[in-house]
């Protein structure tokens, strides 16, 4: 009888390959057969061997061609079928990966699973761009959460917690609902003027940054039309951002969008 290969939930980071565990390029270079999902960059996918069996399984939003139930079985095939496997998920696969219903469900199955983390989008963005996510006399804490539910159900947070001015606060796959967020924490007390970072294929070549205020963020972030998933930070910590390091194209699109404002409030 076939000895079961393992299976390795892989985090691939924010984009750049160079943010990669050791153990992690280890793994990829190795695999038999790596199961990716849409947000891993290609120049990480790059790593794996030439005889490697890449398979894709992303979603998109409101779009998921491959259901989370056929993944989980897609893993124990292979494994079953006695190659090592890795699931490379964007980020940390436990940090909004689901990684954990797949660990779940490969240890219901009798499956050997290691977990190899990785760099998150907040981490990595904040890092690459020099904006802390805490900092003295400005947050004392952080929290991350995910900017919409499973089957588009109602964001359902604690807003007033999220609200506090002493929280620096990341949203992630939040574009789709960044103004009802932005609403909620202004409802709940947060300053209107709290400064904002929108970070778009954060750490990539193509890296796209804005900054704004938190009443704004919605119309700032439509009219910068992002292509690719897009990072919030929310909190004093963005005052530290270094405003000449924003793109171009975006700062003209803030501009526009106050001198709306202004010319809307006399009218």
């Amino acid at each position: 009888m076939k000895m079961p290969g393992r299976v390795f939930l892989v985090g691939a980071g924010p984009g750049d390959p160079d943010l990669l565990t050791v153990k992690a390029v280890r793994l990829i270079s190795g695999a038999d057969v790596v199961v990716f999902d849409r947000l891993v960059s290609q120049e990480v996918l790059a790593l794996a061997g030439r005889r490697a069996n890449l398979i894709p399984v992303g979603k998109e939003p409101r779009r998921h061609p491959v259901p989370q139930e056929r993944i989980n079985s897609i893993l124990i095939a292979q494994a079953r079928a006695g190659r090592n496997t890795v699931r490379l998920k964007g980020g940390d696969p436990f940090i909004f990966g689901r990684g954990s219903e797949e660990a779940v469900a490969l240890r219901e199955a009798g499956i050997p699973c290691e977990i190899v983390p990785g760099i998150t989008a907040a981490q990595g963005c904040a890092a690459s761009i020099g904006v802390p996510l805490t900092h003295r006399g400005l947050a004392t804490g952080v929290r991350y959460i995910t900017g919409h539910c499973r089957q588009d159900q109602p964001l359902e947070f604690d807003w007033a917690g999220l609200a506090d001015r002493n929280t620096t606060l990341v949203v992630y796959m939040g574009a789709a609902n960044i103004a009802e967020i932005a609403g909620r924490l202004i409802e709940e007390g947060r300053s209107a003027t709290t400064p904002v970072l929108a970070v778009n294929n954060g750490t990539t070549l193509r890296e796209r940054r804005l900054v704004c205020d938190l009443e704004d963020v919605a119309a700032a972030t439509a009219r910068a039309n992002f292509d690719g998933p897009v990072l919030f930070v929310i909190g004093e910590v963005v005052s530290l951002y270094p405003s000449r390091d924003i793109c171009p194209v975006v700062r003209e699109a803030i501009a526009l969008h106050k001198a709306e404002k202004e010319v809307a409030a006399h009218v």
